[in-house]
């Protein structure tokens, strides 16, 4: 799961949600490598000509787009949000990508979860309501895990708070 809980005892509770990475750092380099060498393969036809450097060109601005299109998916990657409980205060810190940080607090025992099925930006829409403010939660997350997001935080909150 891209989100994990953590709890020390003298600590907060802590939910930290990431975006999942489907293809690693390793990968990374390795698409590039194979892309490389299966666009180089239909080049070997044309060694000795005038015309190999014009196919060149338009092959290493292909694999150039290509690493550029990786590193932006990887930068888009570095979204964290987290969600803190400290005393009786609920934090939600949204960090994207780009822009500034969102913070959103609230009392635990006014906090209320809810999911949206249908009508959200995406299928089963998981948000938090308090202190007046509705705010999104893990809206990275595919649906699956905003479904089982949506059953943790609802027992979460429904636990028994310690005084």
């Amino acid at each position: 799961m891209p989100y994990t809980w953590s709890t020390t005892p003298q600590g907060p509770t802590v939910l930290t949600l990431t975006a999942h990475r489907s293809l690693p750092r390793e990968g990374f380099a390795a698409v590039i490598l194979f892309a490389s060498v299966m666009i180089a393969i239909p080049l070997v036809g044309f060694l000795g000509t005038k015309l190999l450097w014009g196919f060149l060109a338009g092959l290493v601005l292909v694999i150039w787009a290509l690493w550029a299109a990786l590193r932006r998916s990887y930068r888009d990657g570095t979204m964290v949000e987290t969600l803190t409980r400290t005393g009786d205060d609920l934090t939600l810190t949204h960090v994207p990508v780009r822009g500034a940080t969102k913070v959103w607090t609230c009392n635990v025992y006014w906090a209320r979860v809810e999911i949206h099925p249908n009508g959200g930006p995406v299928e089963n829409y998981v948000t938090l309501s308090g202190n007046g403010r509705t705010v999104e939660i893990g809206r990275f997350l595919s649906e699956d895990e905003r479904k089982a997001l949506f059953v943790e935080l609802s027992d979460y909150l429904k636990t028994p708070k310690p005084i």
